[in-house]
């Protein structure tokens, strides 16, 4: 209807909206992110402001606020489950 009245064309399927990501999406991400910065750097005390770049296997390219992520986890470590805590253990996180 929108094409027949208002002569609104469908947006080209590179430009529509990607789908809200999940908090278990964000973690992963950011735990792609957290891994590839350790592993390149052979440690996990990221500075505060660190963006860190990743690129994806499909040519995506994303930026990360790895720094404050890694802070904020380290000041909610109480509150995360185990498996979260293992995980970030596992890449280097210091927890205090």
């Amino acid at each position: 209807m929108c094409e027949q009245v208002l002569g609104i064309e469908p947006a080209p399927e590179e430009e529509k909206p990607q789908r809200p990501r999940t908090q278990a999406d964000k973690w992963n991400t950011h735990l792609a992110a957290a891994r590839q910065f350790s592993e390149r750097e052979g440690h996990l005390k990221v500075p505060r402001k660190h963006v860190e770049t990743v690129l994806w296997e499909d040519g995506r390219e994303d930026q990360y606020r790895l720094g404050a992520w890694i802070n904020n986890q380290r000041s909610r470590a109480d509150a995360l489950s185990p498996e979260r805590v293992e995980e970030l253990s596992m890449v280097g996180m210091r927890w205090s």
